[in-house]
């Protein structure tokens, strides 16, 4: 129990210690020095495709043969009346999973990184608000995402990278480094740091933080048990940690719209904490969530809670 506790006490150090500079670091317990290592540059999948409102009953109802699944923006949110800068997710309590598997969505066209132990840890931030990144596009949306993705580029290894999208940028033409989804959204990785392909049944080993810093860079931090890793990469790519008021985090499935399929007797509870320089008590929003992606479990009821770590907590079972 004491060791779990310092455990613990050191993934929130890791959380608040910044990397030294831009680029990819890791860390072991007890250290809290963070040692740089190597990036990889990923292919940037759409990881995952953003939904449409007007579309949100439609694809929902189609993202597991007409059943309501989680995610696919039926899911929670934690809410706030500032701005987040730091938001993290972990998973207290891992019951009765035995299996997981990533499948295709008809309604996303079937894509996605699928197969056995194939999900993704996401943190994903509001996409409503426009920033100096939409360079005064009418329309223009920022949207940013914390990512953990397993096999996301080298099969036996996860990616741990931020995912940056400029939503109704128009056209064909990105900005340099951005690609086109075709539909007029922009999209491109950071660099990633790689971190161990880790099984689904140990969901309640993992956390994943994103924090945002205007004038700073942004980091995405992974921790498995007793190792954390951490990719930190300039704000400014879309200005995030001016827009940021409400973020989801879940597992779901990896990229392209997939959906992560647990056996059934699954239950996993879901926690999500931020920083918004507040105590008060934020609000659970309901289909709130702003990733494509989904998994086959059923919401349960969603608890707020102020204090020093002002969070959100429900379980989704099947």
């Amino acid at each position: 129990m004491v060791q779990a506790q310092a455990i613990q006490s050191w993934h929130e150090d890791m959380v608040r210690m910044a990397a030294p500079s831009e680029g990819c670091f890791q860390a072991t317990f007890p250290s809290i020095l963070w040692k740089q290592v190597a990036c990889t540059q990923v292919q940037p999948f759409s990881h995952p495709l953003p939904r449409r409102p007007n579309a949100l009953t439609r694809l929902s109802e189609s993202a597991a043969g007409g059943t309501q699944t989680t995610g696919n923006g039926n899911d929670y949110a934690i809410e706030v009346s500032g701005l987040i800068s730091s938001a993290t997710g972990t998973f207290p309590s891992v019951t009765g999973v035995t299996s997981e598997k990533g499948v295709g969505v008809a309604a996303f066209g079937g894509g996605g990184i699928l197969g056995p132990n194939e999900y993704t840890l996401q943190v994903n931030s509001n996409y409503n608000k426009t920033t100096s990144a939409c360079k005064s596009h009418s329309g223009c949306t920022v949207w940013q995402q914390f990512i953990y993705s397993p096999d996301y580029s080298t099969k036996g290894k996860a990616a741990v990278f931020i995912q940056y999208w400029l939503l109704g940028y128009g056209g064909t033409s990105c900005p340099s480094g951005f690609g086109s989804d075709g539909s007029g959204d922009c999209y491109k990785n950071s660099s990633a740091v790689t971190a161990p392909d880790v099984p689904a049944t140990q969901l309640a080993n993992l956390k994943i933080s994103g924090t945002a810093k205007t004038g700073g860079n942004d980091t995405v931090v992974f921790t498995n048990g007793t190792t954390a890793y951490t990719l930190s990469a300039k704000d400014s790519v879309l200005d995030i940690a001016s827009a940021w008021d409400q973020t989801e985090f879940n597992v779901v499935g990896n990229a392209g719209g997939s959906e992560a399929v647990f056996n059934s007797g699954s239950s996993i509870t879901v926690n999500l904490a931020v920083s918004d320089g507040s105590t008060a008590t934020p609000t659970c929003a309901s289909n709130a969530g702003s990733t494509g992606e989904s998994n086959n479990l059923n919401l349960g009821s969603c608890t707020a809670t102020g204090g020093s770590s002002p969070s959100i907590k429900f379980t989704e079972s099947n």
